[in-house]
């Protein structure tokens, strides 16, 4: 009977501490799947994975698919007025903007983060290696937007370097990790009457479409080159000279825009196919940039444009008519026709979550230059900068998403 007694007591024991265990392995699962198998946004994660573009898997995530999130906790990476390198035309707050949201947001894809910006790693990336934004006054305020976020980790000014002219090229460089992160200016990419970085606004815009050489020798041998290209073609047709400018025995003739733009990418692909080694250097190339000029176009006012504007838009997909669908088709086609040439260059396509940003233009917060008419003053929206955004602003992000490809080998194919 004892014994029986003892047997049954085992039993008992046996049974409670199964169903423990049992109990702590539900906790265990739930607890995991709380924290682990549900979706969630990262304020910014330290890296990418599983970010790859167009290959089928359900774990890819596009990074340029997404929506604006307000983060006044991890924006702005740096402050206006503590970069040295600030521009006037982009220093929104120095000239009398009051609002301060445009700086919060944050990009968050759908089904990844971005990674957290890290000027330290960046730098140690470009460790004696040079980087170099290529185009027009939109990629030197991102290339503004990038030094401030390199510098932003350097505490002693002097092991910075910094230099321009007035050429065509400025340059940054961080002394203890001798890396270079400069600006070219070459708003067509191929040579054209517009080259001259202070006076280049002329009446008749003139390209010589089969020649780059003259300002490719200054950027082929770089370690990673951004170029972008866009806004200065925005015309419906385009003077395109064949012959030298310095002789009178050259050909003219007016292309249309599409086409010429075209025929300036082919010119500048067969160029980086024969001179640049795809083994050393990363190239991107920037979408276009829209711009917000017609304020009917996101159900505001006609005959207005960013002006006061200080929301975002937030229909899923809008698309207004500042960026031109058939150019970004021309770049696309370009590209994949160098890939099978053996050069790859990746698209940063900025174009979607940048048409959300009716508010991070400057419109009348920048300097003018020139000194404006009554006109003017009485209709502020008339002398608005609908087309440069403030910083710290919408380049960040750009430069973000261009950090991710930098800094992630495996996002590069």
């Amino acid at each position: 009977m004892a014994k029986r007694q003892l047997l049954m007591m085992g039993i008992r024991a046996s049974f409670h501490t199964l169903a423990a265990v049992l109990v702590a392995g539900v906790i265990f699962t739930a607890l995991f799947l709380s924290r682990n198998g549900m979706p969630k946004e990262n304020p910014q994660s330290e890296g990418v994975s599983n970010v790859k573009e167009g290959e089928g898997s359900d774990r890819e995530c596009n990074l340029f698919e997404g929506k604006w999130v307000f983060d006044n906790e991890s924006n702005p990476i740096y402050r206006e007025e503590q970069c040295k390198f600030m521009s006037d035309q982009l220093a929104c707050g120095k000239f009398g903007r009051k609002d301060s949201s445009y700086q919060y947001w944050r990009w968050q894809p759908h089904k990844c983060d971005l990674p957290r910006f890290n000027g330290t790693k960046l730098l140690e990336r470009l460790r004696n290696k040079r980087m170099v934004y290529v185009g027009d006054s939109l990629n030197r305020g991102q290339w503004v937007s990038m030094v401030c976020m390199a510098s932003s980790v350097i505490t002693n000014p002097k092991m910075m370097y910094f230099h321009s002219n007035g050429s065509n090229l400025i340059t940054f460089k961080s002394l203890e990790y001798n890396a270079t992160i400069d600006f070219y200016w070459a708003p067509l990419l191929v040579e054209s009457n517009s080259d001259d970085p202070t006076n280049h606004r002329l009446p008749e815009r003139i390209v010589r479409i089969q020649s780059i050489e003259k300002h490719a020798r200054h950027w082929t041998e770089s370690d990673i080159i951004v170029l972008n290209s866009y806004l200065w073609w925005l015309r419906p047709r385009m003077k395109t000279l064949w012959g030298s400018f310095e002789k009178l025995d050259g050909i003219h003739k007016e292309v249309e825009m599409v086409r010429v733009y075209e025929m300036a990418l082919q010119t500048m692909s067969q160029w980086l196919e024969v001179h640049v080694n795809s083994n050393l250097t990363k190239l991107f190339f920037m979408s276009m940039s829209p711009t917000h000029e017609r304020a009917e176009e996101w159900g505001g006012k006609t005959k207005q444009n960013c002006y006061g504007e200080t929301s975002l838009i937030d229909k899923e997909g809008y698309h207004g008519n500042g960026s031109d669908p058939k150019m970004m088709k021309v770049v696309e086609n370009v590209l994949d026709e160098l890939k099978t040439r053996g050069l790859n260059m990746q698209m940063i396509n900025i174009t979607q979550l940048s048409e959300y940003r009716k508010d991070g233009h400057p419109s009348v917060y920048r300097k003018q230059w020139e000194t404006l008419k009554e006109s003017q003053v009485l209709d502020p929206s008339s002398y608005s900068d609908c087309i440069h955004w403030c910083l710290p602003g919408v380049p960040d992000v750009w430069n973000q998403l261009l950090y991710a490809y930098i800094v992630d080998d495996t996002q590069s194919t």
